[in-house]
């Protein structure tokens, strides 16, 4: 008895069935994937687990106590240090930079771990030795307190986290209010008005008409019936310097034309003008 199949139906090997079932991993392109493609490289460091986030050596330590239960006040240092140096090395393999500061924390704990195995030594004045992680437990103490404010400061409503400030706009007519204006303003005002004139005034020069021949005969006038005159008495400063420049130059002219004599007994004495001698 021969049985004969209808090949027609049956899919080849390897071939995606048509009916989507419960066994297909997942779906690429809208078709089912029921196995994972062999030739598909996945960089080391494209998928990257982070169990838990620390901000530090000491929120690591805190978070480590509190996840065993372990006394703060009496912390089992073996223990401790175990755990964290797991914490540390798995750390140091991804970024080296960042496990600086907790390899830094656990040649701390070593140290401590070593102290505490030697027998301890009481300073001078004190009944007990010093507990060697006395210091790493305050530390850790100030620590949890700063977190925990910081924690409730966090949990305080904030605007733009939380809520956000309703803002309203009302377009009104407002009556205008003019600045008073004090005694003291208008003096400053009043100063500044008058530096401001005296920067922009104008002086206007006169031509004075002044005769040197008039003031030659007033000179002459001066020294009739007069044996000696002095010098200075001739010049009246009253009358302005243009009038002084005047006279100075009538006796010169007269002093030209012979007309008078300007003499001095010495040196530094007093000068004398009188009129020129002519023998008859």
């Amino acid at each position: 008895m021969v049985t004969v199949r209808d090949t027609s139906m049956v899919p080849p090997p390897g071939a995606m069935p048509e009916v989507i079932d419960q066994v297909a991993l997942a779906r690429l392109y809208g078709e089912p994937l029921f196995a994972l493609p062999t030739d598909l490289y996945i960089p080391p460091d494209a998928l990257e687990v982070f169990l838990e986030a620390f901000e530090g050596p000491l929120d690591l330590l805190l978070y480590l106590i509190r996840k065993q239960n372990f006394n703060i006040l009496d912390i089992p240092m073996a223990g401790l240090t175990r755990q964290y140096l797991v914490y540390v090395e798995e750390i140091r393999s991804r970024n080296l930079e960042l496990a600086a500061e907790y390899l830094l924390m656990a040649a701390m704990l070593i140290e401590i771990k070593s102290r505490m195995l030697l027998p301890q030594r009481k300073q001078e004045g004190a009944d007990e030795a010093e507990d060697p992680r006395a210091a790493l437990v305050r530390r850790l103490l100030e620590y949890e307190q700063m977190k925990m404010a910081a924690a409730r400061l966090s949990a305080l409503p904030q605007q733009g986290r939380d809520f956000l400030c309703a803002q309203v706009f009302i377009e009104q007519s407002l009556q205008p209010r003019f600045p008073d204006v004090q005694l003291t303003d208008l003096q400053e005002a009043w100063q500044d008005i008058l530096k401001r004139a005296r920067l922009v005034q104008h002086h206007k020069i006169t031509r004075e008409e002044l005769s040197v021949r008039e003031h030659m005969g007033h000179v002459l006038k001066a020294l009739q019936g007069r044996r000696f005159v002095e010098f200075e008495s001739l010049f009246d400063p009253s009358r302005g310097s243009t009038v002084l420049v005047v006279t100075f130059i009538a006796l010169l002219e007269l002093a030209k034309e012979t007309l008078i004599e300007i003499t001095q007994a010495e040196a530094f004495s007093p000068i004398y003008v009188r009129l020129a001698y002519k023998p008859a």
